[in-house]
């Protein structure tokens, strides 16, 4: 198989739901994704970290927002009623293309992830070495806790969970939605599943960028 047959198949079977539509209340309810960080928006940078480890096409949940260059068919859902959690926002991203010929996998990602290439990047390295009664594989943070949004999921086993949670998801814990997964979970570089909840975490994101990915001196976030 030559490297280009490689990312066809892996455009073949992956797709993306990328979590865009929470109220960012420690931000004073500023648009959290379109914030910018090293000159692309955060839900910029979710969509390119889709498309560069090979989705065939992607659905945001979230208000419609500018989002340009991204290449690939995009849909845009919101989960009912609006604000009802991430949950009910993958609940509402799957409803939205039940019946269309379904991606093995699903990156699952929030838009609110400076480092969403890298972090898609391990999650789709190793797929094929996972046994097939693996349903997903999931970042952990520095802290060694699952990050159940930064992860990839088979298709058909996120869409059954999501089909058993009552009232489309509203209000549910996204552990509610994963409990009954088996689940992988991936230690990852601390600053790979960093996000930003606060002005002080988007301007250590900025920081970082602005130092460079390699420079030695670009300042930790703290643990």
């Amino acid at each position: 198989m030559t490297a280009g047959d490689g990312v066809h198949d892996r455009v073949r079977r992956l797709g993306a739901v990328l979590l865009a539509g929470g109220r960012a209340t420690r931000l004073g309810g500023a648009v959290k994704p379109l914030l910018d960080v090293g000159g692309r928006s955060l839900l910029a940078r979710a969509a390119d970290a889709a498309v560069s480890a090979g989705a065939c096409r992607l659905t945001v949940a979230g208000p419609e927002s500018p989002l340009e260059g991204v290449g690939i068919p995009t849909l845009w859902v919101r989960e009912d009623p609006p604000f009802a959690g991430p949950a009910a926002a993958i609940v509402a991203a799957l409803a939205a293309t039940d019946g269309v010929d379904a991606p093995e996998w699903t990156l699952v990602l929030a838009s609110d992830l400076p480092h969403a290439a890298e972090a898609a990047g391990l999650l789709v390295a190793d797929l094929d070495l996972f046994p097939a009664d693996t349903d997903g594989v999931c970042l952990a943070d520095a802290a060694g806790r699952p990050q159940w949004l930064t992860a990839v999921y088979r298709t058909r086993a996120l869409r059954d969970a999501a089909s058993a949670l009552p009232d489309r998801g509203r209000d549910a814990a996204v552990r509610a939605l994963v409990d009954d997964l088996a689940v992988a979970v991936l230690r990852a570089p601390a600053h790979v599943t960093d996000d930003v909840d606060t002005w002080e975490d988007l301007q250590r994101a900025r920081r970082r960028f602005a130092a460079g990915p390699h420079d030695p001196h670009a300042e930790e976030a703290p643990r």
